[in-house]
């Protein structure tokens, strides 16, 4: 398994099967979550249930239970946890702008709160780690584009959804790769995206994108490590050499 190196540089510029879930009403008072929080703790319940305590209410066409279902299943808990942009998390996920804001200011408070208590050291050197670190996306019915973004000493210090859909050099903009390494002073990014079906070689597209993004790289002086592909059970590096 080669390792990543991050060089020194100078600059630093589908159809479900539809089922049914149960709405909050449907449930026994002690089950409802509210009432669980109060009466248990918050440790015993799942982020579904977490989620809705958030949201409150769901809507005229989607209950809430039915909504927490759903924008996990899409989105992944870890792409939730990372997302920034309500506005392209109300149009991807089909839900109210003001649950988006909701579900982005909760996330951004629990990332303030963990990096306050000095968390967050994950360190990435190879492909394999970077499909452990995405265990939540391997399964995403819809393709995801992530972008990990390191510190010189390999350790994550931002990772986020950049895009959701087909991976396309006409929908993928360096700018949006790269302006949170700028934001956040990242060393290095590593690029990863999810083949909903299974396979792991990469298309034209990919291979596409990940040339763009390595000259665009080239000339930040912000290292493009590696671009990987990952399904359910196996993971692909894109380790091409375009300088």
């Amino acid at each position: 398994m080669e390792t990543y190196v991050v060089r020194d540089n100078d600059l630093i510029l589908d159809d479900q099967d539809k089922h049914y879930v149960l709405k909050i009403r449907d449930l026994p008072s002690e089950e409802k979550p509210r009432e669980k929080m109060l009466k248990y703790g918050p440790v015993v319940l799942s982020v579904q249930e977490l989620l809705a305590i958030v949201l409150n209410v769901g809507t005229k066409k989607e209950g809430v239970l039915e909504m927490t279902s759903r924008v996990i299943k899409e989105y992944g808990e870890k792409s939730l946890a990372s997302q920034t942009n309500p506005e392209s998390m109300a149009k991807d996920l089909d839900i109210p702008i003001v649950k988006a804001t909701q579900i982005v200011a909760c996330a951004e408070l629990g990332r303030r709160f963990f990096q306050k208590n000095g968390a967050g050291a994950t360190v990435i050197r190879t492909a394999k780690d970077v499909f452990s670190h995405v265990k939540d996306m391997r399964e995403l019915p819809k393709e995801h584009l992530r972008g990990i973004y390191l510190n010189a000493h390999h350790r994550i210090i931002h990772d986020e959804v950049i895009s959701i859909g087909t991976v396309n050099s006409n929908i993928i903009h360096p700018r949006e790769v790269f302006k949170p390494a700028l934001e956040y002073s990242a060393v290095a990014v590593v690029l990863v995206h999810n083949h909903p079906s299974g396979i792991t070689k990469p298309s034209d597209a990919d291979k596409e994108v990940t040339k763009q993004l390595v000259e665009a790289g080239n000339i930040l002086g912000i290292n493009l490590l590696d671009h990987v592909i990952v399904t359910k059970n196996k993971f692909r590096s894109i380790a091409i050499d375009y300088s």
